[in-house]
């Protein structure tokens, strides 16, 4: 790696620390509270070996003289023993600040990550649905989850043993100077070079812990659309396509796992062996000073003990690049979603509630991408209370003409106005608060039921759930199930039929009590009986609302106000069943194919 890429790495995982301080700066009490008790832990570990090392240098001196006959020689006891005192004291502050600052460290981490996932959930509510169109929803999650974990981990376990790393190193120094400034300048030379090979092998496996965690990502995506596919990965006997795409991204997860551990992990030996270098030196030379009379064997015992004190830190630090690198790749990846570009600007006016429903499509044009226009130039006006039925083939635009129509998307031209407002001047909440929306891809949570339709309105009493059931002619299937309107719903809804979920769907809209209701295929995953069921208390539901129903099966919109008959973004027909009819054009082939004998 060349200097250039080497600064551009450095000022990376600067810039990454960097964005995630703010959040763990709102508990800097703690954290400094806890940096204070690792500066005592250092400088008592520091202290061990120069206290132990007066004990040796104590007691070989009183053998010596005993061995030369030195009249009243002997053990210095009381002064042993009030080094050994001195020195279990230190073992005790030593162990104390250990958990004191782990104490302090943790709680003010934990609630760093605690804000850290709030920001997270509420940025997700403010990102656009075309955000969530273009991004795995397991990626997204192992956002929320695996990597804010990862960032948990390195500053619990990394913050704490990085500074007492260097504080140890910088200490055990000084100490080193203090005993014999000859042998320490050695150390001078082997620290700057440990941390060398440190930094070259930082920055070669960087990228590949950034790669590492994108994949993951996608395994984690691809399990979650495969979990939620398996009726149909089973059905078509796709196993064996997707056990192969499965171990294709295993092995790219594998191949750059292995990258990242691998050179990473070359941190250890290399500084342990230029250490071991170091030590062998010392030890050669400290032992010739000490039979010169030149230094103590005490001090050669402590300055020893120093060498592996500096190679200590140096190895720890080696041993924590691997997750200070995976957590700068997770900082990355969370700050991605961080810096995703939200909706438009909330706007400060006030809705309106007393309109009556009016909608006007005036002149819009709308596309995804704007190589494939969709919409142009549509214009349709609907009046408060009347039904309108849409219909047409698939990539007409029916499913689009509603999501500008809720500003899941923005109109790239023209305007959508409800009585006679822009709804680009009203806040988003507000505005969708005037809709019910019974979709074909039914949603229900983990919950009992009565949760389940009270999420349409939270203010809703029990007897108003009760009459909302039984209008949309659910209460009595309710009542049949163990628990009734209590009874839970498991995660993945599965202990209750599709239809079944529908239904309940619909009584959560009709709760809500909107001034416009959308109706996407709303019928369409149950069968005929439950069909004119339905379609009984849609009558009843949409009575006095203005009202917007896609659908297939042209049998549930005979009854419609006006029916749009769109193709390509464009209405091609409009008017009443029976005018469309005898037309004889779109919409009566499209009867034709349907309820021709």
């Amino acid at each position: 790696m060349n200097y250039d890429e080497s600064v551009k790495t450095n000022q990376s995982m600067l810039k990454s620390f960097k964005r995630i301080w703010p959040y763990l700066k709102n508990y800097k009490g703690r954290v400094f509270s806890s940096l204070f008790l690792v500066f005592t832990q250092v400088i008592t570990n520091v202290l061990e070996p120069f206290i132990f090392g007066l004990i040796i240098t104590e007691i070989s001196s009183n053998v010596i003289d005993m061995i030369r006959g030195v009249p009243a020689a002997g053990l210095n006891y009381s002064y042993i023993y009030t080094v050994i005192i001195i020195y279990f004291v230190r073992g005790l502050i030593n162990q104390a600040s250990g958990f004191g600052s782990n104490y302090f460290m943790t709680e003010a981490v934990q609630n760093m990550t605690f804000d850290l996932r709030s920001d997270i959930t509420r940025k997700l509510n403010r990102l656009p649905v075309s955000y969530f169109d273009q991004h795995q929803f397991g990626n997204i999650l192992n956002r929320i989850t695996n990597d804010v974990d990862t960032i948990a981990n390195a500053f619990q376990i990394s913050l704490l043993q990085v500074f007492n790393a260097v504080l140890q190193l910088i200490f055990v120094i000084l100490m080193m100077i203090w005993i014999q400034w000859q042998f320490a300048l050695i150390m001078v030379i082997v620290i700057p070079l440990s941390g060398y090979i440190a930094k070259y092998i930082i920055n070669k496996s960087q990228k590949h812990f950034k790669e590492q965690a994108d994949v993951l990502g996608r395994m984690n995506g691809f399990v979650q659309e495969n979990l939620s596919g398996f009726n149909e990965i089973k059905l078509y006997g796709r196993e064996h396509h997707a056990n192969e795409e499965f171990r294709t991204i295993t092995t790219k997860l594998s191949e750059v796992g292995f990258k990242a551990s691998f050179i990473s992990g070359l941190i250890r030996p290399l500084i342990t062996f230029v250490a071991h270098s170091a030590y062998v030196v010392i030890a050669l030379f400290g032992g010739l000073l000490t039979l010169t009379g030149r230094m103590t064997i005490g001090n050669l015992q402590a300055f020893t003990q120093y060498v592996w004190q500096v190679n200590q830190p140096m190895q720890m630090l080696s041993q924590l690049s691997g997750l200070i690198q995976s957590s700068v790749a997770a900082i990355n990846r969370v700050f991605e979603l961080m810096d995703e570009e939200e909706e438009t600007r909330e706007s400060s006016n006030t809705l309106d509630r007393t309109g009556v429903g009016e909608v006007s499509f005036e002149n819009v044009s709308f596309s995804y991408n704007q190589a494939n226009p969709l919409i142009q130039n549509f214009d349709v006006k609907v009046a408060p209370g009347e039904t309108i039925a849409i219909v047409g083939p698939t990539g007409a635009g029916k499913t689009t003409m509603i999501n500008l129509l809720m500003r899941f998307y923005d109109v790239n031209q023209g305007k959508i106005l409800i009585d006679g407002q822009d709804i680009r001047t009203l806040p988003r909440q507000q505005y969708r608060s005037l809709f019910g929306m019974v979709l074909q891809d039914t949603w229900l949570f983990e919950g009992t039921i009565k949760e389940n339709l009270r999420f349409g309105n939270l203010q809703a009493t029990d007897k108003e759930i009760i009459e909302a059931a039984k209008v949309t002619n659910v209460d009595h299937f309710i009542r049949t199930l163990p628990g009734g309107y209590d009874m839970q719903i498991n995660q993945e809804s599965t202990n209750v039929s599709q239809g079944q979920k529908q239904l309940l769907t619909i009584a959560r809209a009709l709760l809500s009590d909107p001034k416009i209701l959308i109706l996407d295929e709303a019928t369409s995953s149950v069968d005929t009986r439950l069909e004119i069921l339905i379609q009984r208390a849609m009558d009843r539901l949409m009575e006095g609302r203005t009202s917007f129903v896609i659908a297939h099966r042209l049998s549930t919109i005979q009854d419609a106000d006006r029916i749009l008959v769109m193709d390509q973004g464009q209405i091609i027909e409009q008017g009443n069943h029976k005018e469309l009819l005898k037309q004889g054009g779109f919409y009566f082939k499209l009867y034709q194919s349907q309820f021709a004998e």
